[in-house]
């Protein structure tokens, strides 16, 4: 019976740890740092500039169906957006040209259901001419909770709601302003690989090199882009931002990478690991190692500010018009 004793109480000093260390997580996680504790440093690094630049997530997915022609009609033409950066997503077709999507299926933000009868269908298994046929803003949510655009079909679809070439994105965004891009590769393997290669040829016949931070999640993809095309900017993969953050985390003074751009979550703790990458530590080691930090989703009016207030590049955001008015830039 004693021996029960001492080990319900153990058991019972063992919980109270695990609680104070989560708790203690969870303040870490959420813990904000103060502004003047920012330091400048000299760069060489195009993509810091000193003030936050504003991204249109997935081309503002806020306000407009993602990565459409009507998304970045909004934000191009209206003035109130202020958008940098525009971000968004390639997945290759079956005929191989290269097109906007974030997901692998098609039947989040489209009709894919109801025109090919079959759910989960790929984007790499339909060719350009067959996913033209769908209605890419079919399950789009306005903030008043309508889906303005899901009874269109077919013919009723216009040009603007329908799945994206990077070549037809890449022709209206050049002549309508000098935009900056984060574009992302979304495949890994061969498929990845070869979509490399076809968007550094397109970038660089285009004269967009310098303009373009190019991303990747597989590392296989980051390492070739790395190896086969030293001459792009590249951001650092899911691996490669874990070694910095221990760097940063340790001070590491020989800390050297082959990326430029460093892209963080902030505020998901699934997203970030449990792990807080928005503090002013974080940037600064970022900064002197000439490494540029934009954080993402930041939809939030107040994280908008305080990001910029400790450092951060460039707040990729679902709402432009709301970082453009929280850097009071309307």
């Amino acid at each position: 019976m004693k021996s029960k004793k001492v080990l319900g109480r153990c058991l019972l000093v063992l919980l109270c740890i695990v609680a104070a260390i989560a708790i203690a997580g969870v303040a870490q996680f959420y813990h904000r740092s103060d502004p003047k504790n920012r330091k400048q440093y000299d760069t060489t690094n195009p993509f810091i500039t000193g003030t936050a630049a504003i991204s249109a997530h997935r081309s503002g997915a806020g306000d407009f169906p993602e990565e459409t022609l009507a998304a970045f009609r909004g934000c191009v033409e209206n003035p109130v957006r202020q958008v940098d950066y525009f971000e968004f997503d390639l997945h290759m077709t079956a005929d191989n040209i290269l097109v906007l999507s974030h997901d692998d299926t098609l039947d989040r933000v489209s009709d894919a259901v109801s025109v090919f009868g079959a759910e989960n269908v790929l984007v790499r298994d339909k060719t350009l001419a067959e996913l033209k046929q769908l209605n890419m803003a079919a399950q789009f949510v306005n903030d008043a909770g309508e889906m303005p655009y899901a009874a269109l079909h077919g013919d009723a679809v216009p040009e603007e709601l329908k799945i994206l070439s990077l070549d037809e994105v890449l022709d209206y965004l050049t002549a309508a302003g000098d935009y900056r891009y984060i574009i992302e590769i979304k495949e890994g393997g061969d498929v990845g690989l070869a979509a490399a290669d076809q968007l550094y040829k397109t970038l660089q016949a285009r004269d967009l090199l310098d303009r373009v931070i190019i991303g990747s999640f597989r590392d296989e993809v980051a390492d070739y882009i790395t190896a086969h095309y030293p001459d792009t900017h590249r951001s650092a993969s899911p691996d490669e931002v874990l070694q910095f953050y221990l760097a940063a985390l340790t001070g590491k003074q020989d800390f050297t990478c082959s990326y430029d751009v460093l892209q963080l979550p902030f505020n998901d703790a699934k997203e970030s690991y449990g792990i807080n990458l928005g503090l002013v530590k974080i940037i600064n080691y970022a900064h002197a190692h000439d490494l540029a930090i934009q954080y993402w989703t930041v939809n939030s009016e107040k994280d908008m500010a305080y990001l910029a207030s400790i450092g951060a590049d460039a707040l990729i955001t679902d709402y432009p018009d709301r970082a453009a008015d929280v850097l009071n830039r309307q």
